[in-house]
């Protein structure tokens, strides 16, 4: 069992005894102590949430309600739903927060709450950590039974996010129809299966022309449900047997976005961004922003167009952060993640649909096609259990010692430097490990450069 307390939320596996996993009281304790801060910011009383799809959403979602509730705050319940769509919805409510109940990209064991502001962005550090300590201290109280707080639904939600992505300015659903696409979506079985063929319908693909996966919303994810290319077998034949144009893959909770060409060849998930980005910059000048793990097919493109690339740390807060520091047109992360700051400071795989499919219809090039546009680098994804012990700082200090001669960033982790590509070692935000993630313009030198670092890492040990 595991309970992890990071910038990203409370993530933890359901079950077992309290503080070892995402038990009741866990829940019932940090949902406490998150509306309490949130009334004391003297935003209102109005809190906002929503789950992905998961087994365990129905309980997390009574026990996170019903504790709001106790505290005397308006909830507004949008059900099942998607990460964005609640982030936005906070501001249309005008709500003090919200709090997403998702476990992203973790298998179906797991769930957690991401907690959101008054902007509909995820909390800073500083703020987690006033969070966490109301929590550790049980600094807070429930109203009495003449006070309690209320619950409606958010009927919608869905239906405002969908206006607002079709009202963006490089959103073309009538070339999008014009084009007649054939798409494939791999929902893994969460809100996917809701949200992305209603908005390929508002876009103008004829439904008959969409082909859903694992399309029942039961949380018994049909495989893994991050979406890597050895986890999208499925995607991949099902959009060459289907004679598709592309293949979607999002995560449960759909604030990542991964496709498969008309080949049933990967994209990339690094490469979402990146297309993104050029499709933004081809309209409006301007920098960009992505994290210290993702590929330096970014800072090409930027390029490319005039702009300059910036580099936050890891974490979706970062990145924004970063973004409203430079006013970057456009920004996210290396896992298909896009952040579009004139809809909302959030990864959002929806608005990402949207400009991708606006981006092919106008230019007319094939999935492939538009891939090959893109330099080629290579990325190689490690990890390393972390024993709870363990000094990272130390392990750290002493790996940047040894490879001293190289240009060194310490703002995240450690990224090392090297003339044909780069390493990045960091601990995980979001499980117990230590991430070994390499990029290099060949695929053999990226695992090389992994490997030799997991050797270095295990010596320090």
């Amino acid at each position: 069992m595991a309970l992890i307390k990071s910038i990203s939320g409370i993530r933890g596996t359901i079950g077992g005894k309290p503080t070892t996993g995402l038990t009741p009281l866990d829940i019932v304790r940090f949902t406490s102590a998150f509306g309490t801060w949130l009334l004391r910011s003297g935003n209102g009383q109005k809190v906002v949430i929503g789950r992905d799809g998961r087994i365990s959403g129905p309980v997390v979602s009574q026990l996170v309600a019903q504790t709001l509730v106790s505290l005397g705050v308006e909830v507004i319940d949008l059900g099942l739903s998607t990460t964005p769509t609640v982030e936005m919805a906070v501001v249309a409510e005008s709500a003090a927060g919200g709090i997403i109940l998702t476990a992203s990209h973790n298998p179906r064991e797991w769930n957690a709450l991401k907690l959101l502001n008054a902007n509909g962005e995820f909390i800073s550090g500083a703020d987690g950590l006033e969070v966490l300590s109301l929590a550790e201290r049980e600094d807070f109280s429930f109203v009495p039974v003449d006070k309690l707080g209320t619950i409606r639904s958010g009927d919608g939600a869905m239906q405002y996010h969908n206006e607002a992505i079709l009202a963006h300015d490089l959103v073309d659903p009538s070339a999008i129809a014009a084009r007649d696409f054939r798409i494939v979506v791999d929902a893994v079985n969460s809100t996917g299966a809701i949200y992305v063929p209603e908005l390929l319908k508002a876009l103008g693909v004829r439904p008959e022309n969409i082909v859903l996966l694992n399309g029942d919303v039961t949380g018994h994810f049909a495989h893994n449900p991050e979406p890597l290319p050895e986890n999208l077998l499925q995607l991949s034949s099902d959009v060459v047997r289907q004679k598709a144009d592309l293949g979607i893959a999002v995560d449960p909770d759909v604030d990542r976005l991964v496709l498969v060409c008309e080949d049933g060849s990967m994209f990339g998930e690094e490469y979402t961004l990146v297309a993104v980005a050029d499709y933004v910059l081809s309209h409006r000048k301007g920098d960009t922003v992505s994290n210290l793990s993702s590929t330096r097919a970014l800072r090409v493109v930027t390029e490319r167009h005039g702009g300059t690339y910036h580099a936050s740390a890891v974490g979706e807060v970062n990145v924004v952060n970063r973004m409203k520091e430079v006013s970057a047109v456009i920004g996210g992360e290396g896992n298909g993640g896009i952040i579009v700051p004139e809809l909302h400071y959030g990864r959002d795989a929806l608005i990402g649909i949207a400009l991708i499919l606006s981006q092919l219809a106008r230019s007319g090039k094939t999935a492939a096609q538009l891939r090959r546009s893109y330099p080629d680098f290579f990325i190689s994804k490690n990890k390393i259990e972390l024993d709870p012990s363990v000094n990272l700082g130390t392990v750290f200090d002493k790996l940047a010692d040894r490879y001293r001669s190289q240009p060194i960033n310490r703002i995240d982790g450690l990224r090392i430097e090297f003339d044909n590509g780069w390493v990045h070692l960091r601990a995980s935000n979001t499980e117990p490990i230590i991430r070994i993630i390499a990029e290099s313009d060949h695929e053999t030198s990226a695992a090389n450069m992994a490997q030799r670092f997991i050797r270095d890492i295990n010596e320090c040990l």
